[in-house]
């Protein structure tokens, strides 16, 4: 209340330039400045500016507290992101790694390949000239059956043809002899 004295006199002051007396009820300068004297004095009694400057803390309090769980949230949600980002390279390395796995699964399945095609193309070969082989002696054989037989069919035309009756009695005897002693 002292603090508003100084202001009320200065602030009054056109009022005291008013022909006649000041503090009359006829005055209006002064029936509202008691008016507001009492009005400021009911509100210093009922406390007002206290709840005021309570209600003014309480809301700055609410705002503090509103903008720390902000802050925490964001926090929070940045140590997400930084997880999150750190999950993606580790898969984004592990992607890669599979991959440079499956890379080199195939080109070993590949050199596998390849290799068991060669050693299959080796033993087809070997197969082949075996088959060869056999059928080059069969032939051989062959040629060489019929020669006797042939042989055998010229000889017998040329001893048949040489060779009288007599002779072959004595042929055929002498080839009976020497069974009886191979036999004996």
């Amino acid at each position: 209340m002292k603090k508003l004295l100084p202001f009320l006199v200065f602030g009054a002051t056109p009022a005291f330039a008013a022909p006649g007396p000041f503090f009359t009820l006829f005055n209006s300068d002064f029936v509202v400045t008691v008016a507001f004297l009492l009005f400021v004095g009911v509100l210093v009694y009922l406390k007002v500016p206290g709840m005021l400057a309570k209600m003014l803390d309480d809301r700055a309090e609410g705002i503090r507290n509103d903008l720390n769980e902000a802050k925490a949230l964001r926090e929070e949600a940045q140590t997400l992101l930084a997880s999150y980002e750190r999950k993606q390279t580790e898969v984004a390395a592990q992607a890669d790694r599979i991959v440079a796995h499956a890379k080199a699964e195939a080109e070993d399945a590949a050199a596998a390949a390849e290799e068991a095609l060669k050693s299959s193309i080796e033993r087809r070969l070997a197969a082949a000239e075996d088959q060869i082989a056999s059928a080059q002696a069969s032939a051989v054989k062959d040629v060489r059956d019929r020669a006797i037989q042939v042989a055998i069919a010229a000889a017998s035309d040329v001893i048949a043809a040489k060779m009288t009756a007599a002779d072959g009695n004595n042929l055929i005897d002498a080839a009976i002899g020497e069974v009886e002693a191979k036999l004996h």
